[in-house]
Formats: C-alpha cells, structure tokens, sequence
C-alpha cells in the first residue's frame, strides 16, 4: 500500500493499459480518478475498483479540449481534495505512410497525444508546485525513436519525451518528479486485433520471449508514482521484455 492516501487522476483508463495502470495505484491504496474520453468506460473502471474495495470516480474528458481538463482536475479536487499523482496515459493512432497522410490524421494525434498531455501536466504542475510533492508519469512508446508509418504518433511521443525532460528540470526543487515510460508489445483489446503471424512476430523480437501484461506496465507506474522513486525524475524507462536495449 505504497500509494495510501495518495489522489491520482488517470487519464484513458477506460480500458486497455490506463485500466490496468488505474486498478494497480487502486490496489496500492491509491484514490483514482479514472478520466477516459468515453464515460461509460471510466464508470465502469471506477465501479470495478469499488467494488473491490478502493475510493475512484470515473470522469469523461477528451483532453485535447482543455475545458475538458480543467472540469476533470475540478472533480478530483471536489471528490478526494489534493493531488498527488498524475498518470499521462491518453493517447490515439492514426497510422499511415507519410505521403499518405492527412491533414486531419496529424493534426488529431497531436492534439490528444500531445497537447493533451501538456494540458494535463500544466493543470497539474500548477496544483502541485503549491503544495511542494507531485509524482507525473507521461506514457509514451517506443516509437517515439521512429516507426514505419506513424510519423505522426511518433512525433507525438517524441514531444511527450521532450515535455517530460523540459518539465523535470522545472519542477524538480518543488519536490515534484516527472517521467516517462515506454511500453512494448502488450495485451491489450488493441493488441488483440493483429494478426496471428504479426502476433508472433511481435513476440520473436521480445527477449524475455512472451507478451506484456498492463500489470506489468502498472508496476513500473506504480513504483514511480511513489516515494520510493523520490530520487528519480526525468528518465524514460522502456517497460518492454528487452524488446530495446
């Protein structure tokens, strides 16, 4: 219960990886504010952690409207009081070949995987830097390194790295670590959707040779999350079975 006491806004926890990373800070005492663009998804995550036992209210928020973040950080405040961590894990694709790509397909991206996050980490750094304690964790991805057609994802991730170091440096003597994480290959309602071969194929590129789980993904947020990471900020840590070393 390393996370007792603790308030922690998730954002996409509807489902998929935020969920898992929601149910982890849950399950470590944490009070969650579950915010995911569709309302009944964060309801449902919230209710699943009541109704093991834990304090969450599921909030609807499209973070890339910035109205959207400010009611969503005003429900926290209104259901828990302070805030203490937050969880930057919101993000969309819109894969395509570069020369290929719409307008509409990059500007989309951006605004959610980026913008958004820079939304979120501004709401909460103002929140934060008056009380002297945060703990944000921004998930970003692999690709932020390059991938074959996500110029645009890429390039979002590749901003959230750079949101991420720019935002250490700021905040770090108002007692507030900020980091990044990269997920590899995990098993998610997205993932499940590939094809069997790429599945495969996906799995002979991961050294410890099986797929990740959101708890595995949520272990490392968890630990970032908490004082026992109080000397950490500023990394970029790849959460992916040795799938980059």
């Amino acid at each position: 219960m390393r996370l007792e006491n603790k308030v922690a806004i998730v954002t996409g926890a509807g489902r998929g990886l935020g969920r898992g990373i929601a149910l982890k800070l849950a399950r470590e005492g944490a009070e969650v504010v579950v915010g995911d663009v569709v309302r009944e998804n964060a309801v449902a995550v919230a209710d699943e952690i009541t109704g093991a036992g834990g304090r969450a209210i599921g909030v609807a928020a499209d973070i890339s409207r910035k109205a959207d973040v400010e009611a969503m950080f005003a429900a926290a405040a209104k259901g828990f009081g302070e805030l203490d961590i937050l969880v930057n894990n919101a993000g969309i694709n819109r894969d395509g070949a570069l020369h290929k790509m719409t307008d509409e397909s990059w500007d989309k991206v951006i605004a959610v995987n980026l913008t958004g996050t820079f939304y979120c980490l501004r709401q909460a750094a103002q929140i934060m830097r008056e009380r002297g304690y945060g703990r944000i964790v921004n998930v970003a991805s692999m690709s932020w390194l390059g991938n074959f057609g996500q110029a645009n994802y890429a390039a979002s991730k590749a901003g959230v790295v750079g949101l991420t170091k720019t935002a250490a440096r700021e905040l770090a003597k108002k007692g507030i670590t900020v980091n990044a994480i990269c997920p590899g290959f995990v098993d998610t309602e997205m993932t499940r959707g590939v094809p069997p071969a790429v599945w495969d194929a996906m799995i002979g590129k991961i050294w410890c040779g099986r797929v990740g789980s959101p708890d595995d993904v949520g272990n490392v947020v968890a630990f970032l999350a908490s004082d026992d990471a109080a000397y950490v900020t500023g990394e970029v840590i790849n959460v992916s079975g040795g799938m980059v070393l």
